[in-house]
């Protein structure tokens, strides 16, 4: 795969991340690889490749969750502009588990500004009307009150990259402050969905992609890895707090959310969806998209050997 590490070797050191992303867009290489953290870790001990958090309230997951990792200045450096990608795709209550729990995007926020970063962008082209979508997950107030930026999608800046590695498409349209980020975190929430069985980190990033998105319905194990071969974030942050179980992805009846008080990172998007399926009791046969992930070698990890630190709060 041409990544960003090959193409800054070639164009010299002093290249930054964004300038890649806009040469790469110019010259239709468009595969990118939004961070490679594992190359930023030092320590003399075992560095697990999942972490799995539980029994606790969202701040005292993550802040947990960052502890197994050694910290999230492993993957934010000092003057990043990072992006956090929440599912705000849903006219919903937190209480619904629709959306992601905004008391873990607020704790997120703030331990990238702890981490140095210089900005943090939040956003999600949503199914339901954006205006309330943003409102009623509480995610846009919360966010905006510790400094985020918080905009709705703006159809004028998605940009085609192109996708050399499809097998069917080709070429799709990426929103801009996605592919321009330094860092990317990926924070869905675990739910049901209808067609897919199940949404995690690799559906969660349907949020940052343009075009008509019906289209990719079609053949959707293919085509949503056609595209996501090419985005995969820094790091993926799976909101397990509440659950929905049934009548996803949108929900709305209390009766399909179960609290299970769990989190779930990994700098594996793929190795956080594969752990996430015990959420539901699912097996990998039954994520189309998921075993089609694995089969192109999407995931940084092994399946089968996975390492997975597990801590209680």
């Amino acid at each position: 795969m041409f990544s960003y590490f090959i193409f800054k070797k070639m164009m010299g050191k002093s290249m930054i991340r964004r300038d890649f992303i806009k040469t790469a867009v110019a010259m239709g290489t468009g595969a990118l690889i939004l961070g490679n953290p594992l190359k930023l870790f030092s320590s003399s001990g075992p560095v697990p490749e999942v972490v799995w958090v539980s029994g606790g309230e969202p701040p005292d997951l993550l802040e947990k969750a960052l502890q197994g990792f050694g910290g999230l200045n492993k993957f934010i450096s000092k003057g990043d502009i990072v992006v956090i990608k929440p599912n705000i795709g849903w006219d919903r209550a937190p209480q619904f588990a629709a959306n992601t729990n905004p008391d873990l995007i607020a704790a997120l926020i703030k331990s990238c500004f702890d981490a140095g970063a210089a900005k943090v962008k939040i956003f999600d082209r949503t199914c339901n009307n954006p205006q309330r979508c943003y409102r009623n997950s509480e995610i846009e107030k919360t966010a905006r009150d510790l400094g985020a930026d918080v905009d709705q999608i703006r159809s004028q800046k998605f940009k085609n990259i192109s996708l050399p590695e499809g097998e069917i498409l080709k070429e799709w349209p990426i929103y801009q402050d996605y592919l321009e980020a330094d860092k990317v975190i990926n924070v869905p929430i675990a739910k049901h969905h209808s067609m897919a069985r199940m949404t995690g980190g690799l559906k969660n990033l349907m949020g940052v992609i343009g075009g008509n998105r019906g289209e990719i319905h079609n053949k959707f194990s293919v085509k949503i890895n056609d595209i996501n071969a090419h985005i995969l974030p820094t790091l993926t942050i799976i909101d397990g707090y509440r659950i929905l179980l049934r009548n996803g992805p949108s929900g709305g009846n209390i009766n399909d959310v179960k609290v299970t008080k769990t989190l779930i990172m990994s700098p594996c998007t793929v190795s956080a969806d594969v752990q996430a399926l015990q959420l539901f009791n699912l097996e990998l046969n039954d994520v189309a998209y998921l075993k089609e992930a694995l089969r192109r070698g999407l995931n940084k990890y092994n399946p089968a050997s996975l390492k997975v630190l597990k801590i209680e709060v």
